[in-house]
């Protein structure tokens, strides 16, 4: 079949199964292995043929934005978003639409983002069909996290990912995985700063989220190489940017009760403590403050290892003079009676 030929015809597509079929013919026409080359066999205006390719489907996508959320002049109808969420997967054109992302024009891809956000999350009487999906075609979490990295894309892969996610099967998919995680350490180093926090966010997603099953679960099978990767690649790296996502996140995670097995297991390490009171000296308040949130884990577990107390001890003096000066920029009632609790710790203990 011609380049041509697969733009809509005369016959308005109104649908939504319709939308969601021409969406996908199109898509099939600008993908790099299908539509252009055809094209250029056939010796036709390609410059002409993709910018009519682009608009025809930029306007199909802005049809489905408007089924997904409604426009200016009626909401969504639920039976036509459940119409269009059950085509959308059915017909496979979510990796379709991956690929062919970088290909769309700006605001496209912006409204294409938006759209698969919203039937990710959408249910068809009471059935996810996204994580029934996302459960059976696993190469789709494969394209976004490897598109995660890319200096172009990187934003608007990092928010589909993040809402594929929300479902379970996904993080777990991605979680074990250690390829594609260590790929979010990596990518949180890059001297991009678009890449480094977007990947911060999808790090905290994957890490946060499912805090009532799925991860605890993965931080206690895989403590070793979870934390010696995290604490060397994040939390002693020469990057601010980076050492200040990492020292945030894991104040998330070791002050949720959910992780209390991980939270004890961490703060009875030696090497921990030396990693966090490092923090605390670190240049950037923000930083120190977010480390002592950590910190204060330490100082009071009831059942610290022998050798967590020699350090605590050897270093008395210097803490406790730290923190008598250590203030936040505005009077925080909650801060100072954390910092009081742990300095009382530290002046009670005995070698």
């Amino acid at each position: 079949m011609g380049f041509s030929r697969i733009f809509l015809k005369n016959k308005t597509k109104t649908t939504p199964v319709e939308i969601v079929r021409e969406t996908q013919r199109l898509l099939m026409c600008i993908s790099s292995d299908h539509g252009l080359k055809q094209a250029k066999k056939e010796k036709k205006a390609d410059l002409k043929q993709e910018i009519k390719a682009a608009a025809a489907l930029a306007k199909n996508i802005g049809a489905l934005k408007s089924i997904a959320y409604g426009n200016d002049e009626s909401s969504a109808v639920s039976r036509a978003c459940a119409q269009l969420t059950e085509e959308f997967f059915r017909e496979n054109t979510l990796p379709l639409l991956i690929v062919c992302l970088p290909k769309l024009t700006l605001e496209a891809q912006r409204d294409a983002t938006q759209v698969v956000a919203n039937l990710l999350r959408h249910k068809v009487q009471s059935r996810l069909i996204a994580s029934e999906y996302l459960e059976k075609n696993t190469d789709v979490l494969d394209l976004l996290v490897a598109g995660c990295g890319d200096m172009d894309m990187a934003i608007q892969y990092g928010e589909i990912l993040r809402a594929c996610l929300s479902h379970q099967s996904a993080a777990r998919y991605v979680l074990e995985s250690p390829a594609h995680l260590k790929k979010f350490f990596d990518y949180i180093q890059l001297r991009y700063f678009d890449i480094a926090s977007d990947a911060a966010l999808t790090l905290q997603e994957l890490l946060t989220r499912h805090k009532y099953s799925l991860v605890p679960e993965f931080l206690s099978k895989n403590y070793e190489w979870f934390f010696a990767d995290f604490n060397s690649k994040l939390l002693e790296s020469s990057d601010y940017f980076t050492r200040m996502q990492a020292t945030k996140l894991l104040g998330h995670m070791l002050l949720d009760h959910s992780n209390s097995a991980v939270m004890a297991r961490y703060v009875s390490s030696r090497n921990n403590l030396r990693i966090i009171m490092n923090l605390l000296r670190d240049s950037s308040k923000c930083i120190r403050i977010k480390a002592f949130q950590v910190f204060k884990l330490f100082a009071a577990n009831q059942k610290r290892p022998s050798d967590i107390i020699t350090v605590l001890v050897a270093n008395r003096s210097k803490l406790l003079r730290f923190l008598a000066d250590f203030k936040t920029d505005k009077e925080d009632e909650c801060f100072e009676a954390e910092k009081a609790q742990v300095m009382k710790e530290i002046v009670a203990l005995d070698t």
